[in-house]
């Protein structure tokens, strides 16, 4: 809720601090003492236009700040956050600056932001119900969330089990369109997928296969080098021809140093080592032998090889660098194809799902659009009591629950209910709407059509009163709520701003004294002059001194034993039906 307003140069406010606090603050005043200011300061803080007119005469510029108390408004805080503003201890400053020039500036959090973004962060907060304002409760949306809230927790929970059908709808039928929209495509990629797995499968690769060819190729292809090159190795290391060789040169040293042995003990060991190079020699020259012999020429198996690789080329040319990645390119593309060849019977799912949630979503609709009329019927009822005791006896309310109709057969395709096809949405079949017939006899009109100024703004009290405790706003604003009316009814309008205040800040300015008797707090608006230039201050007043203002509003008179009188018994009256009281 707010807790401060400071103004300074606005209008006729040179500089003042509105402190504000649960339950009701009124705000009172002598004629052109500037009481409106203090709406226009809100609607500067709603994001609303600025007009340059309202910068006080001789200065730059207006500011406008609000405090805000964020203790019991996470969504308030999320939102601050979002436009780069911040929330310190538990508090939020929005301000407004309002050049002579006509230029104007908004900030939130310290965050310096469009004035759209103040508006959208800051219309939550603050309902202003006013003669000339923009009414929350005129939006056809609005109109239908507050019968909803009205409906109480079997509405809500309806409404929630309908929006979660919606939510499946929704999916499904999106999902089906997509699938139905994409089945030429799905069935080309399948036939793809087709030709090149059984291609594949024609050449049949084995994991690693085209390495292994490959060192296969390469060894027939210089069969006759590599077996020309082993015998030459093996006749090196052990001569068939007698020519001299590496074991006989080898053989000779290490006789020779064995010869000498008993001489000297390294001669002995360097004897040895040559005896293992011996064995070693033999070893490899065996070896080399037997692969000479091994290595043949075979013209056959190489060009069977060539042929295998070349068809195995043709894989890897399309499906992968090497035949694992061909192999693996197979598998995925299996998996693919069975998913691709489910489509018809994924679109005969998906189209037995959609129409089992439309019916089901129809029910729901119905069951909905039931319990909304008998909710509109109970809210009508309660705000015409209202309105009979805000002097506008022969006003009648009606809430008006209805549908439209649509072609079953056009786009978009539209709700069975029933034996009716609805157009329908998030929120079911239902378009709410408030009229009002002021007068006996006269039809039902929307509320923007059908009553004055005056009569709108206690028409959205009435409203208030009977949603009270349901809206999510936590402040409201009436300014002269009580135009046109006296007596009684102004005791009725100021019972009913106590009402409300009990579950909501409210924040009023009025003429009336008997409204103001109602107040938790009450703020008057004070203008001095210095002979050339006006200023007004906003004070609060103790109750000695709200004795004096009723007294002023009633009689014009600050010390008029009778008036007084009369005020101090307007306190006492209304002292048990304050909100803090």
């Amino acid at each position: 809720m707010l807790q401060e307003i400071r103004i300074a140069q606005l209008g006729v406010i040179d500089s003042s601090t509105l402190e504000l606090g649960p339950g009701l603050t009124v705000i009172t005043g002598e004629t052109g003492a500037g009481k409106t200011m203090i709406v226009t300061a809100l609607g500067l803080l709603l994001g609303g236009r600025a007009d340059s007119g309202v910068v006080r005469s001789g200065a730059r510029s207006a500011r406008v700040e609000g405090v805000v108390d964020t203790a019991a408004l996470p969504a308030f805080e999320t939102a601050v956050e979002e436009v780069g503003g911040e929330v310190e201890d538990g508090q939020v400053v929005l301000a407004r600056n309002v050049a002579a020039e006509g230029r104007s500036r908004a900030y939130v959090g310290g965050a310096s932001v469009p004035v759209s973004a103040l508006a959208t962060v800051a219309e939550p907060l603050v309902a202003v119900h006013g003669q000339s304002d923009q009414h929350r409760l005129l939006r056809a949306r609005a109109q239908r969330e507050a019968l909803d809230r009205f409906g109480g927790a079997p509405l809500a929970a309806l409404l929630e089990r309908y929006r979660e059908v919606h939510r499946a709808l929704t999916a499904t039928e999106r999902e089906l369109e997509d699938v139905v929209r994409t089945a030429r495509d799905r069935a080309r990629e399948a036939d793809l997928l087709r030709f090149g797995l059984d291609e594949i499968e024609q050449v049949s690769p084995e994991p690693g296969e085209d390495a292994s060819l490959a060192a296969e190729e390469t060894r027939l292809g210089f069969s006759d080098t590599l077996r020309t090159a082993a015998e030459q190795a093996r006749e090196a290391l052990s001569s068939e021809q007698g020519s001299p060789d590496a074991l006989a040169t080898v053989s000779a040293a290490r006789a020779a140093l064995d010869g000498v042995r008993v001489h000297d003990d390294e001669a002995g060991e360097l004897a040895d080592r040559l005896a293992e190079i011996t064995y070693l020699l033999s070893d490899v020259a065996a070896d080399v032998a037997s692969y000479a012999a091994r290595i043949e020429t075979d013209p056959a198996r190489l060009a069977a090889v060539s042929e295998r690789r070349a068809a195995l080329t043709a894989l890897t040319r399309k499906y992968g660098d090497t035949v694992d990645e061909v192999l693996a390119w197979s598998q995925a593309s299996a998996a693919r194809l069975l998913e691709l060849e489910g489509t018809d019977e994924r679109i005969g799912e998906l189209r037995a799902e959609q129409e089992r949630l439309r019916a089901e979503l129809g029910g729901l609709a119905s069951e909905l659009s039931a319990a909304r009329t008998e909710a509109a019927g109970r809210l009508a009822e309660q705000v015409t009591t209202e309105l009979g005791g805000l002097a506008m006896p022969h006003a009648r309310v009606v809430v008006e629950v209805r549908q439209t109709e649509l072609d079953p057969t056009g786009a978009p395709v539209p709700l069975a209910v029933g034996e009716r096809h609805l157009r329908f949405g998030s929120s079911g079949v239902d378009e709410v709407e408030i009229l009002l017939a002021a007068n006996t006899g006269a039809d039902p009109r929307p509320l923007h059509k059908g009553a004055s100024g005056g009569e709108l703004s206690r028409v959205m009290l009435a409203l208030e009163v009977a949603l009270a405790g349901t809206s999510p706003v936590p402040t409201f604003v009436f300014d002269e709520v009580d135009a046109g009316v006296g007596g009684t009814a102004a005791v009725e309008i100021g019972r009913r701003l106590a009402r409300l205040a009990r579950s909501a800040q409210v924040l009023v300015v009025t003429h009336l004294p008997q409204v103001a008797a109602y107040a938790d707090r009450h703020v008057v608006v004070e203008k001095s002059s210095d002979g050339s230039v006006t200023s007004s201050g906003l004070t609060v007043l103790d109750e000695e001194a709200r004795e004096r203002e009723l007294s002023r509003m009633l009689a014009g008179l600050t010390e008029s034993d009778t008036a007084l009188a009369h005020a101090r018994e307007l306190l006492e009256v209304a002292q048990p039906a304050r909100a803090l009281a």
